[in-house]
């Protein structure tokens, strides 16, 4: 499990590319497990991606990951506003997390969107570069699993 980053994606990415393309884009959930995947494989690392709108599925997915890999990914959408079981779940594990959100939550018309609970457990986020954001919070893990970082 060393060699594997856990991506999970969170309530209604199942959507992506249909649900508010204006704000999330065109691209597909399976288009974005596709990027990750090339982004692991170029390191040398494997994916395990995953989406569920039940907070129970996320936090035991957490819990089943929470040592040994090489980082988790978490796009957790609408659990990042009230989901404490996730964040708790998220405190217990071992390697470094990335919070990604596609869109700029900072710039989002309702002001709780741009007050993530998860931040305070995330090694770092990054927030409103598309899909794209994925990728480099992929990039970043093989790197400090390579300890270029």
């Amino acid at each position: 499990m060393a060699d594997t980053i856990l991506v999970l994606n969170g309530p209604n990415l199942n959507l992506l590319g249909e649900r508010e393309p204006e704000i999330y884009g065109r691209e597909t959930l399976a288009e974005v497990e596709a990027l990750c995947r090339r982004e692991a494989e170029a390191a040398g690392l494997a994916i395990d991606f995953r989406q569920t709108n039940a907070e129970h599925d996320m936090v035991e997915w957490i819990q089943q990951g929470r040592k040994g890999l090489a980082g988790i990914v978490i796009n957790p959408a609408g659990f990042s506003y009230a989901a404490y079981p996730v964040l708790d779940a998220l405190k217990l594990v071992d390697c470094p997390v990335i919070e990604v959100h596609i869109s700029n939550i900072h710039r989002r018309e309702a002001a709780w969107r741009a007050k993530s609970i998860m931040t305070q457990v995330a090694t770092g986020i990054i927030s409103g570069l598309g899909v794209n954001g994925y990728a480099l919070a992929v990039r970043h893990l093989a790197s400090v699993r390579q300890g270029t970082r």
